[in-house]
């Protein structure tokens, strides 16, 4: 099966002396990342909300819960995959869209759809990818994509995302609800950066015909009363920056000044704080793909979205980047899966660092997980076959842990499997 014969493989190659690319131990790929990477990238990707209470929360919520093995029921033949909204998975698990992945390898966005097509793992491309969605859908190859949405103060532009999607096959939009504004994030601002004021992860923006065509637009909000920044010399590596980010010729670039109007633009647009449900109304009107909902943690929340008929609901807290001291993700599921009572797949997102943590997950109530952090310090260890090592390696502890705990497949996995520690 996958897990032993992974191992079998890392071990057959340890014999002439070849050893993984990215460590096996999460701890150890962190540590390792966060070395590769530059603080701005380290700050960024691996950085929470204010003393990072939710963020070691998440993880701290995992230990809490005990496998609880059972013993004699023949595991040898053990199948991993499921389906989640018509999609096969070969495993319950999607890769977490995660912004601004150009800080922590140049190949960003495309070496994770190459990785995640090679797996077969469905990814979830980010509103602020670094590489548009049509060029990792063309990665991906028939492997299954959903899209994330950030709903901005542009219905146009939402509906150009949302029919862009469409166009790419995407088998679902992700309405990510927990960020309607920028949570208080102090490693980013000790370092005083925000990377999209540097035209990074706004390529979903920059490649956009109605974005492009509402640029000149008047401004409104903080971007139209932004100060005027100082002329030194990195506010000049900025620029530079920023003319080398953004596509099209040099020239058209220097004389329409449009790479610095893309940035003012993005923070005019980015985020809707007024956003209500019965804005979920609008956005049905602008597709038919299923729509999930990403960011509930309360069960009244969840049975709103039941009533709204929403396609699925993604239990998360955004990896702990939004409000310091909020509940942990998998502290909020057991109560959601109570309330939804299987009327829409659960999904769980913030703290999966393993397979055993996949198994927790859907003991609890979910029919699958996304994975986040791991595959992005795979991708700034080694690139794309970073992020496939740690897909690999998930997948593989899955197996094992399913198998171990004496289950042969998903559907055995309940809620006698686990239990909670006092």
């Amino acid at each position: 099966m996958f897990g032993p014969q992974t191992q079998g493989a890392i071990y057959s190659a340890g014999v002439a002396g070849t050893r993984p690319r990215v460590p096996t131990a999460m701890r150890e790929l962190e540590a390792q990342a966060m070395q590769a990477m530059s603080p701005e990238a380290g700050g960024y990707i691996a950085g929470g909300a204010g003393r990072e209470d939710t963020m070691h929360d998440n993880l701290a919520a995992f230990r809490a819960w005990k496998i609880v093995p059972r013993v004699l029921r023949n595991v040898e033949h053990r199948d991993t995959s499921n389906t989640l909204l018509g999609m096969p998975l070969p495993m319950p698990m999607l890769t977490a869209p995660i912004g601004v992945l150009e800080m922590a390898h140049p190949d960003a966005d495309l070496a994770v759809a190459r990785a995640a097509g090679r797996a077969r793992i469905p990814m979830i491309f980010s509103n602020q990818a670094s590489v548009p969605m049509e060029a990792c859908a063309e990665a991906l190859g028939d492997t299954p994509r959903l899209f994330q949405l950030y709903w901005s103060r542009s219905d146009d532009l939402v509906r150009s995302f949302v029919e862009r999607a469409e166009r790419c096959g995407c088998r679902g939009i992700v309405l990510t609800l927990d960020t309607s504004m920028l949570g208080w994030r102090p490693r980013d601002l000790d370092l005083a950066n925000l990377p999209f004021l540097r035209g990074m992860g706004i390529a979903q923006y920059t490649s956009d015909p109605v974005f492009r065509r509402e640029l000149d637009l008047p401004l409104a909000g903080a971007a139209g009363n932004a100060p005027t920044t100082r002329l030194t010399w990195q506010a000049l590596t900025v620029l530079r920056d920023l003319l080398r980010r953004t596509p099209g010729p040099l020239a058209e670039k220097l004389r329409t000044d449009w790479p610095r109007k893309a940035v003012r633009r993005f923070v005019a647009t980015y985020s809707r704080p007024s956003l209500q449900w019965s804005d979920l109304a609008r956005l049905r009107t602008m597709t038919s793909l299923p729509i999930l909902l990403k960011g509930i943690l309360h069960p009244l929340d969840a049975r709103l979205a039941v009533e709204h008929g929403v396609d699925a609901i993604i239990v998360s807290n955004h990896g702990g980047r939004q409000i310091d001291g909020e509940i942990a993700s998998l502290d909020a599921l057991p109560a959601i899966a109570a309330e939804v009572r299987g009327q829409c797949p659960l999904l769980l997102d913030s703290g999966i660092r393993g397979g055993a943590d996949v198994f927790k997950a859907l003991a609890l109530g979910a029919s699958a997980v996304l994975l986040g952090r791991p595959y992005a310090y795979g991708l700034a260890l080694a690139g794309e076959e970073g992020v496939a090592e740690v897909l690999r390696n998930v997948h593989a502890e899955f197996d094992l842990t399913m198998g171990l705990a004496g289950c042969t497949g998903v559907a055995g996995i309940t809620a006698a499997c686990v239990t909670r520690s006092s």
